[in-house]
């Protein structure tokens, strides 16, 4: 079980301050929270782009080599933890955005009683749209292809 009283956050935030500055030397960093063995981290930023990069791919490259110096330099924690890295709120806008789009989808779908494919996505986009519609009785989705080229697939379920 995760004991999140054993992250030293300050550690955490003073590592993270380093790592991100190097590369854009005006950032704040700051820890947000802490939940379930992942640790929350904010960066604000002038140039929001070119920490995020093309796909958000530069993010999540930042986000892993973050958590690895974390992990190598002991991060403050006894036991092994998650970083959730968010450049100027990207993340959370794109999760908003996502969460529109699988209910407006949804919507168009069943009242058309057609299948809709949307644009290839990340594993974390496809489980936000995922999430978002699995407790409607109307619409079902599933996952489909492979690799870069997986999207999610809503769908009418039949009710009669």
């Amino acid at each position: 079980m995760f004991d999140s009283k054993k992250i030293d956050i300050k550690k955490i935030k003073k590592i993270a301050q380093e790592f991100i500055r190097k590369i854009a030397p005006e950032a704040e960093v700051d820890v947000l929270d802490q939940k379930e063995g992942t640790v929350f981290i904010e960066a604000k930023v002038d140039d929001p782009q070119t920490l995020i990069g093309p796909g958000s791919e530069t993010l999540l490259a930042i986000q892993h080599l973050l958590r690895v110096i974390l992990r190598k330099t002991g991060g403050g924690a006894d036991k092994p933890y998650y970083i959730d890295l968010d450049i100027n709120n990207y993340k959370k806008k794109k999760k908003e955005y996502l969460r529109e789009l699988a209910v407006t989808t949804a919507n168009e779908v069943a009242l058309a009683k057609r299948e809709v494919s949307l644009a290839p996505m990340s594993s974390y986009e496809r489980r936000v749209i995922h999430m978002e519609l699995k407790e409607r009785g109307d619409v079902a989705t599933e996952s489909r292809g492979f690799g870069p080229e997986r999207k999610v697939v809503v769908k009418p379920v039949d009710q009669s």
